[in-house]
Order: structure tokens, then sequence, then C-alpha cells
């Protein structure tokens, strides 16, 4: 085997675990959601506006902004500099990190009755709504203090190759939120504050568990902040613009929220657990693959290797397109069989089953977008090019404003997540052209074989889904067991159809592996 042979053999590799472990935190994150979904129906709004704020700084210090900014010096600590060097970078990122994150925590608490004014002033037509929603929140941001750190924590184990244990450490959250509304509600007049306690201890149990792998690198180190840094302060540097370029589509997720706070009461629950299943593929699969190529870009990007650059994008980009066009298909033509089978239980009504169906339909026809931005934009971050993520960001968010002002009113918070969808494929777009101009991207040789296998079997896979599901609005009439049932068929039976159809096509498993594809 080639070396690039073996370094596209261990990235699917590398790729496969995360995508292991991550589908075992979707799976209980599912199971999560339909666990509030059964005891609250579509009246969770307040909580979930409480969860999202925090979630949005999250994505700007942790898993967005700080680790495109930092996987990629820290790469260059690794290659140039000691093993004391590097420790002594790490402590110093951690303790700045650490500091800011604080300060931000102290303040958000302090101000949190006045943060739905900004995330949800349409709550204000509902005084209670309002409050309870202030209230929450001062439990809930401590998690961003707690996951950023654990995120650090992420960091530096995937920069050594250490992949499965961040890729766990979400079933934390999961299990804590489902233990929460089992064991903690009944202690509560208001059982959304049992959530909101669960989501505070979810986060600072994933900052530990992280901290014994951390001692097993040798990187477990006492946080002395200094921004003075020279890493510190190029880190820094790096990640002011990818505050904004790399968090777009939590931002445009927010205008969506912030918007449907105005609608039908139940909007934004409708959005989220929308939402919430788009995420499931997106997760497994995208997320897994830009994990683990961002560090193995970095070095090649510090070896100057940019063929090999070039070659681990190429592979990224084709196994987005493998998995994401079925993924995508599946959720808009299983839209209601779907929240039907995982959602119509308890409190959840028909009517919010069909409000929901018709949002995952609309964020389902940008999955393909959502996906490639997760793997597009590592290759300017790896290069530390955070500007022109930044300027395409900039541009897709405005386009996602003016679309969700257009489709808002006659489309209601379908029109939102339509918006969203679209304004993702203007960015993908902008993404793939930059990296082509620049030569950092180029399709191989077999490329296009490989695409018209792929549209061939998703014609089959199409006609597959179409015979076994049958008429969707039926499904509303079928037990939960039979739901169950007739989806584990549904999905068995498409996924057989879609993968035998690629092995007839000429499709192998080792071409998968391989860099060139044949």
């Amino acid at each position: 085997m080639s070396d690039q042979e073996a370094q596209s053999s261990s990235l699917l590799r590398s790729s496969s675990i995360v995508s292991v472990m991550t589908l075992l935190s979707r799976v209980l994150g599912l199971v999560r959601d339909v666990v509030v979904a059964q005891y609250f129906g579509a009246r969770a709004d307040a909580f979930f506006v409480a969860f999202k704020i925090p979630n949005f700084f999250r994505r700007l210090f942790a898993e967005g902004a700080f680790t495109v900014a930092f996987v990629p010096v820290l790469g260059e600590y690794r290659a140039q500099r000691s093993l004391n060097e590097v420790r002594l970078f790490v402590a110093h990122m951690s303790g700045t990190l650490g500091t800011i994150l604080l300060a931000v925590t102290v303040l958000a608490m302090l101000f949190a009755d006045y943060l739905p004014w900004l995330f949800a002033p349409g709550f204000r037509s509902d005084a209670a709504k309002f409050a309870l929603t202030g209230d929450l929140l001062r439990i809930t941001f401590p998690y961003l203090l707690f996951i950023s750190l654990a995120a650090f924590s992420s960091s530096v184990l995937n920069a050594y190759g250490r992949f499965a244990v961040p890729a766990f450490t979400p079933v934390i959250l999961n299990v804590c939120l489902i233990a929460s509304v089992w064991l903690l509600t009944p202690y509560f007049a208001e059982p959304l504050f049992a959530l909101a306690w669960g989501v505070f201890i979810a986060g600072a149990l994933q900052w530990l568990f992280q901290l014994p792998f951390l001692a097993q690198q040798r990187m477990l180190v006492w946080p002395k902040p200094n921004r003075q840094d020279d890493g510190v302060k190029r880190v820094g540097k790096l990640m002011l613009p990818a505050l904004f370029g790399v968090s777009v589509s939590q931002i445009n997720l927010l205008l969506d929220t912030l918007l449907a706070s105005f609608l039908e009461d139940g909007s934004v629950s409708w959005l989220y657990y929308a939402d919430r299943l788009n995420n499931l593929p997106l997760g497994i699969f995208a997320i897994a693959i830009a994990v683990v190529v961002l560090p193995s870009l970095s070095a090649q990007h510090a070896s100057e290797n940019r063929q090999r650059f070039a070659d681990i994008l190429d592979w990224a980009v084709r196994m987005v397109l493998l998995l994401a066009l079925p993924a995508a298909l599946a959720l808009v033509m299983l839209a209601t069989p779907l929240m039907a089978t995982i959602f119509y239980h308890g409190e959840m009504t028909a009517y919010d089953i069909g409000k929901m169906a018709l949002a995952l339909q609309a964020y389902g026809s940008g999955l393909l977008a959502f996906m490639l931005i997760k793997v597009l934009a590592p290759g300017y971050y790896a290069q530390q090019d955070t500007k022109t993520p930044v300027r395409i960001g900039i541009q897709a968010m405005a386009l996602n404003m003016v679309l969700n002002l257009l489709l808002v009113v006659p489309l209601q918070h379908v029109g939102l997540a339509l918006a969203t969808a679209l304004s993702s494929y203007f960015n993908a777009l902008m993404l793939y052209w930059g990296l082509r101009r620049n030569q950092t991207l180029a399709l191989q040789q077999g490329w296009w074989r490989f695409l018209l296998k792929v549209l061939l079997a998703l014609l089959l896979l199409a006609a597959s889904v179409w015979w076994l599901m049958g008429d969707a609005q039926q499904w509303l009439q079928l037990s939960a067991w039979q739901r169950a049932q007739r989806m584990t068929w549904v999905v068995l039976g498409g996924v057989l159809v879609y993968f035998a159809a690629l092995l007839m096509l000429g499709l192998r498993p080792r071409h998968l592996r391989g860099v060139r594809f044949e």
C-alpha cells in the first residue's frame, strides 16, 4: 500500500471510529428528544431557547471558531517544538480561554433576565414564558464554561489521534437529560427546571470525563493565563474572524428562533425537533469526517505537501456525497413517517407531527450543503485562512436574513427552515469554488463516474422508499409498535437497495480507502 493509500485508509478508519461513537451519542440524543417530547410535547419553548443560547456561544468558544484556530497552531507546535513547549502552550491557552469563559458566564448569569430580549423577543407577549426563559438561562449558561473546557480537551486529544474519547463525551449530556426528566421533574413545580439542572450537571461531567485521558497524553497541565504567549496570540488572531465564519449556520438557526418566537405557539419546538433529526446524519457522517480531516490537513500544510492536502479534501467531498444524498432523500421522503415513529407519543399531537414534518423536509433539502460546509471549511482553516470563510459566511447570512423575511410570512416556520437550507447551498458553493480557485481542491480522475454511480443508486433508493413507505398520512393511524416495525423495514430495505446498487455499479470498499478513484 502506498503512503497516500495508507493515509486515506487511516482517515477512513478514524472517521469510522468517530462515526460509531457519534452514532451512539446521536441515538441517545434521539432517545432524549423522545423522552422530552413525550413529557412536554411542544410546550418546552422556554427551555429550548435557554439551552440554545449557551449552545450558540459554545459554537463560538468551543467546537467552532476556537477549534479551527487552535488545532492548526497546536499541530505546528507538535511538529516543530519540544514536548515542554507544547505543554506550556496548552497551559497558557487553557488558562486564557478559561478566564474569558468565566467572565462571559458570570456576565450572562447577571443579565439572564435580559438575554431573551435579544434571542426570543416574541416571548414578550407571554410574560410568564419570558420570565421563565430568563430563570432557566441562569441555570443553563454555566454549561458554556464546562463544555468549552471539555471541547478544548477534545481538541488536544484529537490532535494526538485520540478520536474515540471526544466523540463519546456527548453521550454524557444525553444520559443526564434523560435522567433529569425521569428522576428530577417530581421535585420542581415547573418541570422544565429539571432539564436546566440536567444541562448544568452534564457540562461539568463532560469536562471531568476528559481529564484522565489528557493525563495519559501528558497534556494535563495547570492553566496559566498568558495572553502575551506567541501561540495564544496567533490563536486569537485566527479566531476573531472565525468567530463569525464558522458559526454562520448557528447564527442562522438563532435567527430562525428569534423570528419563530413571533409565530404560532410551538413553532420554536417544531423547528428544534426537525433540526435535531436533520442533525443526526450531519453529526454521524460530516462532523466525524471533519474532525479527523482538520488535523490531517493541518499536518500536510505544515509539511507543504499540497498534493496530499488536495487528495484529503477530495476524499472528504466524495465521502460526503456518498452519504449525504441518500440521507437527504430519506429525510424528505420519510418526514411524516419518521416524525410519527419517533415523536407521536404522550403530549405530542398529530397537528404537531404535521408541522414538524414540513420543517424536516425543508431542513433535509439542505442536508448536502450543511455537510459540505463541514468538510470544505477545514480546507481554509488548515491553511490558517479564516478570512475567506468569514467573507463567504457574511454573504450567506445576509442572504439567509433576506430569505427569512421573504419566506416567513407565506410559509411560517417552514420558510425559516427553507431559508437556512438555501443560504447554506450558497455558502457551500462559494467555499468549493474558492478551494478550486487556489488549487487546494481538484477533482481526480474518475470522479464523474463515481458521481453517476451514486445518482443511479439514488434513483433506485427513491423507488424502494416510495414503495415501502406507502401513504405517509396512514402512519399516524398505526400503533407505536407498528410504526417502529414498519420504519425498521423501510430503513433496512433502503440501505440494502442503495449499497447493493453501488456494488452492482462497480463501487467497492477499497475505492473509499484509496486516494485515487477509478
